[in-house]
């Protein structure tokens, strides 16, 4: 399966990445790839790049794994400090937070998600939503 390439746009104060990919397990593999290209590209730092991978990977696995979406949006933006990852989805079902136990296999995306950014949340639309997290880039840095 090819992926759709990703478009570029670039204006004003805003850095934006945008690829569409299908909602497969193996777009978590190259929406995961997209990261350090698109942030050290920004020239932001490998720590800053890592922490973003860490972040898309969940937030695509939980569109893969819960969602009946076949075809996702994942963006990242920059706006002045700040990196916003965000995954499109075509649910209206609320992303939420599950209490995980050892013996469970799920539930600890957004657990994840919320421990490693600033903020997370999500935004519903009519054709389903949007879930975003942010995270500071260190002052000095990008752009």
């Amino acid at each position: 399966m090819t992926m759709p390439a990703a478009r570029t746009d670039v204006t004003g104060a805003t850095d934006c990445i945008t690829a569409e990919l299908p909602c497969v397990p193996e777009s978590v593999g190259r929406a995961h790839a997209l990261v350090p290209s698109v942030l050290v590209g920004w020239g932001l730092e490998d720590d800053v790049a890592d922490l973003g991978q860490v972040i898309v990977s969940e937030l695509v696995t939980n569109v893969v794994n819960h969602t009946e979406t076949d075809l996702m949006e994942v963006v990242i933006d920059q706006v002045d400090s700040t990196v916003r990852f965000r995954s499109s989805d075509r649910s209206h079902a609320a992303p939420r937070m599950k209490k995980a136990t050892n013996s469970t296999e799920s539930g600890r995306i957004l657990r994840l998600v919320d421990a490693l950014c600033v903020r997370w949340g999500y935004d519903p639309h009519c054709a389903g939503k949007i879930t975003w997290a942010e995270i500071n880039a260190p002052a000095g840095r990008g752009r």
